[in-house]
Formats: C-alpha cells, structure tokens, sequence
C-alpha cells in the first residue's frame, strides 16, 4: 500500500496546524516569572554575616603572607641549590630537590590565593 503525496501533504499540514497551537498555547500560559524572582531575590537580598572568629586585621594578614614568602624564598634558593649541586658537582642530590620543588610550588600556589581572597578587591 503506496502512501500518495496527497496523504504526506495532508499529513504534514495536520502537524504544522498541530505545531501553531501548542506554540500559541504556550504564548498564552501566564509565566511563573514573580515566583523564579522572589527565589533569586532571597539569594540576592540574603546578608552577609561575618563571624567574629573568621576577621583578621590587614597588619595580622601581611604578617602571614610576608612569612610564607620569606619560606617560598628559601625553598626556592634551596631547589636551586639541590639543582646547581646535581649539575655542576655531580651530586646524589635529586630527592631533596624534587621536595624542595614540590614545597615550592605548594607555597606559591597557596601564597597567590591566599593573597588574592584577603586582598582582591583591593579593599
């Protein structure tokens, strides 16, 4: 049983008649627009309380950070030493410079976010 153009075009138009209204329909529906923004208003209007414990004065915070620089320092000096005693003087030295590194990347990492929460935006 052959299905003929005639039935496909007569089919095709009973979807797109189909089609137009649901599309119409879901014009009409009233939106649920006051509901969506009454919850982002909550988070939104929602205070910020910070406890008393977590406030450390901005001298307190440089001190902090001045020490993990002074100890990113000396690891650094420190790998780069381990790595100029392994290349120029042949030393057995690769384990402890490969902590140092580790160290090192640690604290720069650590360093940079820790001075990026206390001090961005530059309050």
């Amino acid at each position: 049983m052959a299905i003929g153009s005639s039935s496909i075009v007569v089919v095709s138009r009973s979807f797109f008649v189909l089609l137009i209204a649901l599309m119409a329909m879901l014009v009409t529906v009233p939106s649920r627009a006051n509901d969506s923004q009454q919850v982002m208003e909550a988070f939104v209007k929602k205070e910020h309380v910070i406890s008393e414990h977590v406030l450390i004065e901005t001298k307190q915070k440089h001190q902090i950070l001045f020490f993990m620089g002074i100890t990113l320092l000396i690891s650094i000096l420190a790998t780069a030493g381990f790595g100029i005693a392994m290349a120029v003087f042949g030393k057995q030295v690769f384990v402890p410079h490969m902590i140092f590194a580790g160290i090192s990347v640690f604290l720069s990492i650590v360093h940079a976010v820790t001075a990026i929460v206390w001090f961005f935006p530059f309050n």
